[in-house]
């Protein structure tokens, strides 16, 4: 996908997902903009994972329609420019570091050692130099993690859309994985799309941050973050501010 200028990436009008009888979206209008980092935030059970599966074109809607480059999701044939990091690593045990991550690539016209030397640039850019070689096994969550975006990233994808995907780790290993994503978007301005019932987390990371109203889910407000400074230390004055503000809305 060829990103044009003031062209949203993602965008989503009239969308209405049901399950059985419950309706889990409801006329939810959302754009994405090019190189922007957003965030989805709400209660348990307004559907944010549904929007981005939606959105990442596993999910069919019920009603309305999603746009990628203007274009009906419906016409698009070539969904590998968007990629989707999951809340679980979902690493294959049977496979090394470097085999995991080649993983997505293996569809691809590609020789193997383009793809392994592809791998290994995506394993230095998330801090894995030298664990190629390793089992998933023999990593911690946060090299797991790191193993997963590295996944993610080695298709080149213009979108990177995540699902809670740093909320099993601790506080200092969240942080660093903030500070590895925020490096890694700002070097190629990618699109960036992620849920978080995390307000903080939404904060440090998110240009805007889209709250979501309780089942069925709607957009409430749209939080423009674009003007604060980063990085963003949550125990700053301005950004713990903007999370209160957050929290109490929620």
């Amino acid at each position: 996908m060829s990103m044009a200028k003031h062209q949203p990436v993602l965008s989503a009008t009239g969308i209405t997902k049901r399950f059985g009888a419950t309706t889990v979206l409801d006329n939810v209008d959302l754009a994405v903009n090019a190189g922007e980092v957003l965030a989805l935030v709400g209660p348990s059970g307004c559907g944010k994972s549904t929007l981005l599966n939606i959105l990442s074109g596993l999910v069919t809607p019920d009603a309305g329609q999603l746009y990628v480059e203007g274009v009906p999701s419906t016409q698009v044939r070539d969904w590998r420019r968007v990629a989707y990091m999951f809340q679980e690593d979902r690493l294959l045990p049977w496979r090394t570091v470097r085999d995991n991550v080649t993983f997505g690539l293996e569809a691809a016209p590609m020789l193997r050692n383009e793809r392994d030397r592809r791998a290994d640039e995506m394993l230095a850019l998330v801090g894995l130099h030298g664990r190629a070689d390793a089992w998933p096994h023999e990593l911690s969550g946060g090299m797991r993690s790191r193993v997963a975006l590295a996944r993610s990233l080695a298709v080149q994808p213009d979108v990177l859309l995540m699902d809670e995907p740093f909320s099993k780790l601790d506080p200092h290993t969240r942080s660093q994985m903030h500070e590895e994503l925020l490096r890694i978007q700002a070097g190629n301005r990618m699109t960036v799309v992620f849920v978080t019932h995390d307000m903080e987390e939404a904060v440090v990371l998110a240009d805007r941050v889209v709250r979501l109203a309780a089942r069925p889910g709607r957009v409430a407000d749209v939080v423009d973050l674009a003007t604060l400074v980063r990085p963003r230390i949550p125990t700053t004055p301005v950004v713990a501010e903007q999370v209160r503000v957050l929290r109490a809305a929620a």
